[in-house]
């Protein structure tokens, strides 16, 4: 058993039992884990309410296979502005769930923690919006493994010029117009942007226009699905609050 002491942000938090929680945290130095906070619902102590979806902590551990132990817990902040926003929050609540449902237990993954807590951090002081979104969505495929394959047809592997027309395939793959006769078009214009997302982490530097977000999103859409067992309860949420997203997965 080793302690530790690392910034994690909260992707989730259950009742167990009388008194205690079940919190499941990305972590910097161990990627995510799932820990048991003793008392959380009485001790303001050492968990006050630091013990929220998304907050960024400070925290206490004591590292176990399966269940951790979470001894407390310090604010580094909740995101206070995102907090006062149902848009925001349903935005914060998909980032956290996506990445819960996407990102392997125990696997350390630090470049996905700075991903998530950038795009909190930017969420908090900007306006939600589904270009930001896809931006996270994006990066946060690439760093695990799934990075949206752009220069090469999925199917028979002919490479792809900068302005060849791309047919988009199932679990986000892109094919040639041979290989995709009946799939929706990727326009050159959809590339650069998603090849200009991939080549930065920094929120803000890439904007998708309302133009061309109903093409990238089919193909975002399909990459994340392909990698989900059931659907995202977060959308459902970003639904209510915003009928007009268009939301696929």
């Amino acid at each position: 058993m080793d302690q530790c002491r690392c910034h994690a942000i909260v992707l989730a938090v259950m009742d167990f039992r009388d008194n205690d929680r079940i919190v499941t945290l990305c972590t910097l130095p161990h990627g995510k884990l799932r820990g048991v906070a003793k008392g959380a619902k009485k001790s303001v102590r050492r968990f006050g309410g630091a013990l929220e979806p998304f907050a960024h902590l400070e925290v206490e551990l004591t590292l176990r296979e399966g269940l951790s132990s979470l001894h407390s817990a310090d604010i580094v902040t909740v995101f206070p502005h995102i907090r006062e926003d149902l848009l925001k929050i349903g935005h914060a609540g998909y980032a956290v769930e996506l990445t819960d449902r996407l990102l392997p237990e125990a696997a350390p993954v630090p470049r996905l923690f700075r991903l998530l807590a950038a795009y909190l951090e930017y969420l908090d002081g900007a306006t939600a919006s589904p270009s930001d979104r896809r931006f996270f969505e994006v990066n946060l495929l690439n760093i695990l493994g799934y990075r949206l394959a752009l220069d090469h047809c999925g199917r028979c592997g002919v490479d792809l010029a900068p302005t060849a027309e791309r047919r988009i395939g199932a679990a986000g793959a892109v094919h040639c117009p041979a290989c995709g006769r009946t799939g929706r078009i990727l326009s050159p214009p959809a590339v650069a942007l998603l090849e200009g997302a991939l080549r930065t982490g920094r929120f803000g530097v890439v904007n998708f226009p309302a133009s061309l977000l109903p093409e990238v999103a089919p193909l975002i859409d399909g990459a994340i699905a392909a990698h989900l067992s059931r659907p995202l309860n977060s959308l459902t949420f970003l639904r209510q609050v915003d009928p007009d997203l268009g939301l696929s997965v």
